[in-house]
């Protein structure tokens, strides 16, 4: 069952997994949903992270746009044409979705995992996917007290020419980074990946940012035609690794 918080222009539903074994304050992580939102599989991606003995919240980040049931996709995704048509419904939010709205939720979605029954006191870590990317690391740049760790994977405009590209406040963060981008991938090209590697390494931060060789872009989605078995098993290695380095030490 979903929990409902307060967001800067509302209430958001959000997803709560709990360590299954675990027992006592674990650290939390926020996890970032892709543009399809809150579903099955989302569900099975925080558990799988929470097993490794963390309290993961996955906000509806699409909240003034509707509940998590009124935006869940309508079409079988695991076509390549169920795909694009969840996409082109999908799109259209994640543009609304602008750093002038993203910051003030950011906000709440600390705030909130904070507040949460088990969440140890402390360093969080954030991961996202897809468009979910660009708000972990939007996080890890506006919460740099506490924001130790954050993974993107197949993340798209990143590192952009615009002046409030997710790149451009590098320079605030603390964490450490793991970046797995998909292949051919026209959102997060190889000059978009060149240009965020040479910020993270002007920031002096410890980061792999890398490109999963053959891997398309939404490859941890087991619920669309661009899952990639293998790529996503890789990014959940690289993924617990970083937490369990940053936030159990």
């Amino acid at each position: 069952m979903p929990i409902e918080i307060p967001a800067a222009e509302g209430t958001a539903e959000a997803l709560v997994a709990r360590p299954s074994t675990t027992t006592g304050p674990v650290p939390g992580v926020i996890f970032y949903m892709d543009a399809f939102g809150l579903r099955p599989r989302i569900q099975e991606m925080t558990q799988r992270i929470a097993n490794w003995g963390y309290v993961v919240l996955a906000p509806n980040v699409f909240y003034r746009d509707g509940s998590m049931t009124e935006l869940a996709p309508a079409v079988d995704m695991s076509t390549q044409e169920g795909r694009e048509a969840a996409g082109k419904a999908a799109f259209p939010r994640v543009g609304r979705l602008t750093p002038d709205k993203a910051l003030p939720d950011i906000n709440a979605w600390v705030s909130a995992l904070a507040g949460l029954n088990g969440v140890a006191p402390g360093s969080i870590g954030t991961t996202g996917y897809c468009m979910g990317a660009r708000l972990a690391l939007r996080s890890a740049t506006s919460h740099p007290d506490v924001v130790a760790a954050c993974g993107g994977f197949h993340g798209g405009g990143l590192a952009t020419d615009e002046p409030d590209s997710p790149h451009q406040k590098l320079g605030n963060a603390r964490a450490q980074f793991v970046f797995g981008h998909a292949d051919h991938d026209p959102s997060m090209a190889p000059d978009a990946v060149a240009r965020l590697s040479e910020a993270l390494q002007a920031a002096g931060l410890e980061a792999t940012n890398e490109i999963y060789a053959g891997a398309r872009h939404g490859y941890t989605m087991a619920d669309t035609s661009a899952f990639n078995p293998e790529a996503t098993e890789r990014h959940f290695q690289e993924l617990r690794a970083l937490l369990d380095a940053t936030l159990k030490g």
